[in-house]
C-alpha cells in the first residue's frame, strides 16, 4: 500500500529470485458450474489475440473484493501497470479451483494447535475456505463501518481495511485477519511474478518490472554473457522496451512501496 517502506523492500528484492518459479499449484482445468462464469478481457503473454478467461472458483462479489484488493496491494501507477492488469485476481481463483485451494494433497485430520511462523501453514481450512469465509467477514466489517462493501471504497479506506487485515485488526470469528492477509498477499506475489501461463503476470507485466526477459530458447546465445544487455534491449523479442535497462529498473524499484 502507498505510504509504507515494505513494498520498496519487496520489490528491491524480487530481482534476486526466480521469477519464472511456479504458483502455489497447477491451474485447475475445470470450472464449478455451481458458480456463474465472469468473463474478464486476458492478454496471453506474449499472443497478441485477446482470450477470454472466465473465474472458476470466486463468484462475481468474492471477484470484485479481490480485484480490488490485489489492485492496492500493487497498484497502477508510475511504476507501471498493477496486479488488477497482471490478472493477478484470476491467477487466484485458478489456483483456488485448483488441487491446492481445496488441499487435496495435504494431511487434514489435525491435531491444529498453534504453530509458530516458521512452521508454515497452520490452519484447518484449505485455501478455498479461508478466502471465502474471510471474503465475507471482510465485507460484514466493511458495511458495519463504512455503509458499503470493501470493492466499493475509496482507496484510502481500502488500505485501511487491508491495513487493519495485516495487524490483525479487524475481529473475525473463523479465520484469523493475519492468516488471510498474509495468504492474500502471498498470492498476490506469486501472481505478479509466476509464468504467464498460470493466468497471472499477464504481458510479462510482473517480468518487465524487473528486467526479466522470459525462458524462451531465443535468449541461449547471451546466457553466459554477462552483465551485458540484449542487443538493443528486449523490445524486438518479447515486447520490453528498447531503452530498458538495469539502471532504469533499478530507479522503479527505489521508487515502489507496499504493505510492510
Amino acid at each position: 500500500m502507498e505510504g509504507s517502506p515494505g513494498r520498496r523492500r519487496f520489490l528491491k528484492s524480487v530481482t534476486a529470485l526466480t521469477a519464472a518459479g511456479l504458483p502455489a499449484a497447477s491451474v485447475a482445468a475445470d470450472a464449478h458450474s455451481e458458480h456463474p462464469a465472469q468473463v474478464i478481457q486476458a492478454n496471453s503473454g506474449a499472443r497478441p489475440p485477446t482470450r477470454l478467461a472466465a473465474y472458476s472458483y470466486l463468484t462475481q462479489p468474492e471477484a470484485a473484493f479481490v480485484e480490488a484488493a490485489v489492485s492496492r496491494l500493487i497498484p497502477d501507477d508510475e511504476l507501471g501497470p498493477g496486479a488488477k492488469e497482471a490478472g493477478v485476481a484470476y491467477f487466484i481463483d485458478q489456483q483456488l479451483a485448483s488441487a491446492w485451494g481445496a488441499h487435496a494433497r495435504n494431511y487434514r485430520l489435525g491435531p491444529w494447535p498453534e504453530g509458530t511462523p516458521t512452521q508454515g501453514y497452520q490452519s484447518p481450512l484449505a485455501p478455498q475456505e479461508v478466502y471465502r469465509i474471510a471474503i465475507a467477514e471482510t465485507q460484514d466489517h466493511c458495511r458495519a463501518k463504512y455503509g458499503k462493501t470493501f470493492d466499493a471504497l475509496a482507496a484510502a479506506q481500502q488500505d485501511d481495511v487491508l491495513r487493519d487485515l495485516q495487524e490483525g485488526r479487524i475481529t473475525m470469528e473463523l479465520v484469523p485477519a493475519r492468516l488471510f492477509f498474509n495468504l492474500l498477499w502471498a498470492n498476490t506475489q506469486e501472481g505478479f511474478f509466476a509464468d504467464p501461463m498460470y493466468g497471472g503476470n499477464r504481458d510479462k507485466i510482473g517480468w518487465k518490472l524487473v528486467g526479466f526477459p522470459g525462458v524462451a530458447a531465443a535468449y541461449t546465445e547471451f546466457v553466459e554473457n554477462h552483465p551485458m544487455d540484449f542487443p538493443g534491449g528486449f523490445g524486438d523479442r518479447v515486447g520490453y522496451p528498447a531503452n530498458c535497462s538495469t539502471g532504469k529498473l533499478s530507479a522503479r524499484l527505489t521508487m515502489a512501496e507496499a504493505p510492510s
